[in-house]
C-alpha cells in the first residue's frame, strides 16, 4: 500500500512542496530516500519512542519511503509528523482519511510524542494556501504564526496521539482563529526608548530625522559619551510603523531563521546590533542549507554597527553589495537562495583609536598629532564604504549646560509626526515605481525625474562636486537627502538651502580632501 502525505522544504524565505510517499510491503526494512540530510534520516528513532508512546508502534515490516521531489534538499526535523503518520496509515494502524489530502502537515517529535515547534511555518502556511489545500497542521507553538494566513485552517497539535485521535474521529481539535492585523498593530515602539532622554546634540538629531525619513544610511562620529549608541537605540522610536506586507516579509525571513513570536508576527521595525568581533557568515548569513544573516534580519529596520573601524575588513566589505541591491544572495554546494536586505544602516565610531579628536577646528587649530591620528583611524573603513553612508554626521561632547535644559527636548512622538508626514509625501511620489518606497531607494536613472534641479541648484552642486571631489555615487546621495529635507519642510522643489545642509551631513567629504 502506497500512502501520500503533504508537507514542504525550505528554500530561502519560500517553501516548495514536498510528497512524502510510503509503501508498506513483505519484508523487514526501512529505507528512506529522497536527498534527506542526516537529521531527518535520524527521523527513525523519535518516531519510534514517539509512536511506543501512545500505543503505536513501527511494524516489523518493510517500508520505502520516498520525499519527492527528489532532488530537493530535505533537512531538519520538522518532517518527523507526517513521516509517522504515514507509517501508521501505509501499515494499517490508521485508516485512510480524506483529511490528510486536504492538509499540509509538519511538526517535529520528541520521544514522549509530544511537538516542538519548527522552522519556517509561515512560509509553509503560504505555500499551503497557494497550493489550494484546506489547512495545515502544525506544532501549537507555532498556530499563531501560522493563522496569519487568510482563508486557511490552522490547527495547533500538542502531541502525537491528539493527531491520531483527531483522525479517527475521538477527538475534535478546533482551529485556530486568523489574526486580526490591524487591531494588533503597535503605532509607537513601546521599548521605553525615546528621543526627549537625549540632552543637547541637536544637529545629530536632525539628521537622524532626515534619515528616518528618507531610509538613508547614516554614520555618527563622535567622543564617547557623546550619545551615538543613545540615539541609534532610539531610532525605531521614530521610523514609521510595519504596515502588512513589510511586517509579513519580515517575519518570514526571522521564522525560517528560529525566532518565534508570541503573537505570531513581528509587529515592530527590527533592530539589530552585532557585537564588531561579529563574522562575515553570521552577518551576510550562510551554512550549508544557509540561513539568513544579521543583514537580513534588519530587514525592513536597523542595523547598527557600534565602533565600526572595530569590526574586521572583510566583513565591513561584504556590506557594499547589500547596501546598493537591498538583497543578499548565499551561494553553496547544496543551495543558492536569495534572502532580502533592505535595512536602514546606522553606524557608530570615534574619531580616533584613543577614542577623541575631531572632524572640524570650530575655528581653532587642530593638534597635528591628533589630526592624524584622526586620519589613520579613518582608514580603517573602506572608501567605497564611506561614500555609501548618505550622512555622516560630527557629533561634540555634550556640555554641563545640555543637561541643565528641562522640557524643550523634542520627543520621538513628535519627530516621528513630521518623519510620516515626509513618507506620505514619497509614498505619493513613487505609485508605480516598483520597490521604490522612500528617498534613499530612487534608482539612479530616475533621479533626473524626481529630483530635479534647478539652474542655481545645479550650480551650487558642481561647486560642491569639485570642492569637496565627490564621487558620482556621494553627489547622487547629497541629492537625495536633500530631497528629504524638502519634503520634511513641505516643499516641492528642491533649493539651495536644502542642498547646503545636505552638504553639511557630508563631514568626511570634506576632511577627506
Amino acid at each position: 500500500m502506497v500512502v501520500q502525505i503533504y508537507c514542504s522544504a525550505l528554500m530561502g524565505i519560500s517553501a516548495q512542496k514536498v510528497t512524502i510517499e510510503v509503501h508498506c510491503t513483505l519484508g523487514v526494512g526501512y529505507h528512506l530516500v529522497g536527498m534527506a540530510n542526516h537529521a531527518v534520516r535520524e527521523s527513525t528513532y523519535r518516531i519510534a519512542g514517539a509512536l511506543q508512546s501512545v500505543g503505536h508502534k513501527i511494524p516489523g515490516k518493510k517500508f520505502i519511503i520516498n520525499m519527492a521531489p527528489a532532488d530537493l534538499p530535505k533537512e531538519g526535523a520538522a518532517y518527523d509528523l507526517p513521516l509517522a503518520l504515514g507509517i501508521l496509515v501505509a501499515s494499517g494502524q490508521i485508516d485512510p482519511i480524506p483529511f490528510l489530502k486536504d492538509h499540509m502537515i509538519m511538526g517535529e517529535l520528541s520521544l514522549n510524542g509530544t511537538l516542538r515547534p519548527i522552522k519556517g511555518v509561515l512560509s509553509m502556511a503560504i505555500l499551503a494556501k497557494r497550493e489550494g489545500y484546506k489547512g495545515i497542521v502544525v506544532p501549537s507553538g507555532n498556530a499563531r504564526e501560522a493563522a496569519v494566513v487568510e482563508g486557511l485552517l490552522v490547527y495547533g497539535i500538542d502531541a502525537l496521539g491528539d493527531i491520531i485521535k483527531h483522525l479517527k474521529g475521538d477527538l475534535s481539535v478546533a482551529p485556530v482563529g486568523p489574526l486580526n492585523w490591524s487591531n494588533r498593530r503597535s503605532s509607537l515602539s513601546q521599548s521605553g526608548l525615546d528621543f526627549d532622554q537625549v540632552k543637547g546634540q541637536a544637529m545629530a538629531k536632525r539628521g537622524l530625522e532626515i534619515a528616518a525619513s528618507g531610509g538613508h544610511h547614516v554614520l555618527m562620529i563622535g567622543p564617547p559619551g557623546s550619545g551615538k549608541t543613545m540615539l541609534a537605540k532610539r531610532i525605531p522610536s521614530i521610523l514609521p510603523p510595519l504596515d502588512f506586507e513589510e511586517a509579513l516579509e519580515t517575519t518570514k525571513i526571522h521564522s525560517v531563521a528560529g525566532h518565534s513570536y508570541p503573537s505570531g508576527m513581528i509587529d515592530l521595525r527590527p533592530f539589530r546590533s552585532p557585537h564588531h568581533g561579529i563574522t562575515e557568515r553570521a552577518l551576510i548569513g550562510g551554512g550549508v542549507y544557509p540561513m539568513p544573516g544579521e543583514l537580513s534580519l534588519a530587514h525592513n529596520g536597523v542595523l547598527f554597527l557600534d565602533e565600526l573601524p572595530e569590526f574586521q575588513r572583510r566583513v565591513l566589505e561584504s556590506l557594499r553589495q547589500p547596501l546598493e541591491e537591498r538583497s543578499i544572495t548565499i551561494s553553496r554546494a547544496k543551495a543558492t537562495v536569495t534572502y532580502p536586505a533592505g535595512f536602514m544602516l546606522v553606524a557608530s565610531m570615534n574619531p580616533s583609536a584613543g577614542g577623541y579628536g575631531a572632524l572640524s577646528c570650530d575655528g581653532q587649530q587642530i593638534d597635528p598629532v591628533m589630526a592624524l591620528d584622526v586620519q589613520r583611524y579613518l582608514k580603517r573603513i573602506s572608501g567605497p564604504l564611506l561614500d555609501r553612508m548618505d550622512l555622516q554626521i560630527e557629533l561634540k561632547a555634550v556640555s554641563i549646560g545640555d543637561f541643565s535644559l528641562e522640557g524643550v527636548e523634542a520627543s520621538s512622538a513628535q519627530i516621528r509626526k513630521r518623519v510620516l508626514a515626509a513618507r506620505a509625501l514619497q509614498a505619493l511620489r513613487f505609485v508605480g515605481l516598483d520597490g521604490v518606497y522612500c528617498n534613499a531607494q530612487i534608482p539612479e536613472g530616475a533621479l533626473e525625474q524626481y529630483c530635479a534641479l534647478s539652474p542655481n541648484v545645479r550650480q551650487l552642486m558642481a561647486h560642491a562636486m569639485s570642492k569637496l571631489g565627490l564621487s558620482a555615487r556621494g553627489y547622487g546621495k547629497i541629492i537625495k537627502v536633500a530631497r528629504t529635507i524638502a519634503d520634511i519642510g513641505g516643499v516641492k522643489d528642491i533649493e539651495s538651502d536644502h542642498i547646503a545642509e545636505a552638504i553639511q551631513f557630508r563631514s568626511l567629504d570634506r576632511i577627506m580632501q
